[in-house]
């Protein structure tokens, strides 16, 4: 048998190609390119038989369970990548908030007496079981946001189950750790629809193991894995009213702010929202902790691995299609590599892909809304006529939905409404500096505060330069790099207060 294998390999028709032959064959990377990709979808059946059981048409759930008040308006939640009708979602109003906060204000009564190893049980109960759900709520998170599958699959569920058996540590220790700490009461807490259950738990979490009870109001757009967490959280056995969500428009979320009755308002969403509750909540005793918007730089020297920096800048601004406060919208690069770096970027833009948000092989999804996509190609259009250089291209581009392909933009000045203003979509800004103080002062050219990144294999020259920029967050060689232990927020018009580890502000 051996024998008649190695025969098998010897007797083709043409003999092994010599060196000449072989330097003319395709390479790695060129056989790579003439692949034809197809799509690779994730299963929606478990979404749809979730949102059949419901009948498509949800409430608010408050103590513990649906409340479908009669009279309100109703809200279609969407999917960007097809604008396919999802479900229902009500449109709240004063009263759904009035008893909302009175199941709350009524189960902090019991809930904040509990010992804090018997509170971190139950977020290490709603731990497990959105592993166990963690299926059906990567798709669901997926279709109604737009994101790409393997984002939601693999970043936002995974971060979700870290903070709430992080927190249900944080719970445990309270007694010993935290002796002085003390309940606030109940926490008014408002997400923006970028992250919608991430940053839903990054509030939840650390207010539920000190002891507060929780109203939450999800985004206008993106509404669904909210209200499926509140379902969890029931079925993980969470005593009614310690976790209650309403759905509303803006007005919705600022008279829920505004009740007399919450003693904490936690908001992430944009800088002029976040003005407002400020100005709203100003005088009246409450806490407040803002996590707002963001222009944050990529700074990068002539001294960094420029392949490897690349990925990087690719993760930094084209990750969940741009709308991350902390994504990393102003690259700063070295006048002596900038010419090299940016062709290697338009290179590696050709190859992203856009697609709908279930197929597993995109790179990037659809843009929340088409009232966001139209504010993104406002901004591009306005960039372009004031003589700014733009480049867009990528390997594919659906005709319907609401996508907007990455873009790189230069030729631009630091006072650029494109380099100074946050446009939240997958929009890359360029500019050049010569020396480390000239890139820091560029880096710190703004008006926000929330993140930003050094890249070099210099580490001398990255902690200076990352100690001196101006954020709440600086990462060395890489960007949005966030663990449940380590504070993530801002300040300037960025806001203030921290989410995650124990300086997390409740």
């Amino acid at each position: 048998m051996a024998a008649a294998r190695t025969e098998t390999r010897t007797s083709s028709a043409e003999k092994p190609p010599g060196p000449a032959k072989l330097n003319k064959d395709p390479t790695i990377a060129q056989i790579f390119d003439n692949l034809e990709y197809g799509p690779a979808p994730e299963a929606a059946s478990s979404v749809n038989s979730w949102l059949d059981e419901h009948g498509r048409d949800f409430g608010h759930f408050v103590n513990g369970k649906w409340l479908k008040p009669e009279g309100r308006k109703v809200y279609d939640s969407r999917n960007p990548a097809t604008g396919e009708k999802l479900a229902s979602t009500m449109q709240g109003e004063l009263e759904d908030i009035n008893n909302a906060v009175s199941a709350a204000r009524e189960a902090f009564k019991s809930w904040s007496k509990l010992p804090g190893h018997a509170r971190a049980r139950y977020l290490y109960s709603i731990a497990r079981h959105v592993q166990k759900h963690a299926r059906l709520i990567a798709v669901l998170e997926s279709m109604d946001n737009g994101k790409p599958i393997r984002e939601t699959r693999d970043s936002d569920v995974q971060i979700v189950v870290r903070h709430l058996y992080h927190h249900a540590g944080w719970a445990q220790l309270m007694d010993t750790e935290m002796r002085d700490w003390k309940s606030i009461g109940v926490v008014g807490a408002i997400v923006p629809w970028n992250f919608p259950l991430m940053l839903l738990c990054w509030k939840v979490c650390p207010a539920l193991a000190m002891g507060n009870t929780v109203v939450l109001k999800p985004a206008t757009y993106t509404r669904l894995t909210a209200l499926l967490f509140a379902e969890i959280c029931a079925e993980a056995g969470l005593p009614p009213g310690v976790f209650n969500v309403v759905t509303g428009n803006g007005a919705f979320g600022s008279c829920l702010a505004t009740h007399p009755d919450i003693d904490k308002v936690a908001f992430t969403g944009s800088t002029e929202v976040g003005k407002v509750l400020r100005r709203l909540t100003a005088g009246s005793g409450k806490k407040l902790s803002l996590e707002l918007g963001g222009k944050s730089p990529v700074v990068v020297f002539d001294s960094a691995d420029l392949d490897s920096t690349v990925e990087g800048i690719v993760d930094a601004i084209w990750f969940n299609q741009g709308q991350v406060c902390s994504a990393g919208s102003r690259l700063i690069v070295q006048e002596t590599c900038a010419k090299k770096l940016i062709e290697k970027i338009k290179e590696r833009m050709t190859h992203l892909r856009l697609g709908h948000c279930l197929d597993k092989s995109i790179d990037m999804g659809a843009i929340v809304d088409p009232s966001q996509k139209r504010a993104i190609a406002a901004y591009v259009e306005e960039a372009r006529k004031q003589g700014a250089e733009v480049f867009q291209s990528c390997a594919s581009m659906p005709e319907d939905g609401s996508y907007f392909p990455p873009t790189l933009i230069t030729n631009v000045q630091p006072v650029s409404k494109i380099v100074m203003e946050e446009v939240f979509g997958p929009v890359l800004t360029v500019l050049t500096f010569r020396t480390a103080k000239e890139g820091i002062a560029l880096a710190n050219n703004t008006n926000y505060g929330l993140g930003g990144s050094v890249w070099t294999e210099n580490l001398s020259l990255a902690l200076e330069v990352a100690l001196s920029i101006k954020a709440g967050s600086v990462w060395v060689n890489g960007h949005n790099l966030f663990d449940a232990a380590a504070g993530f927020g801002g300040y300037r018009e960025s806001g203030f207060g921290r989410d995650g580890g124990k300086e997390v502000r409740i």
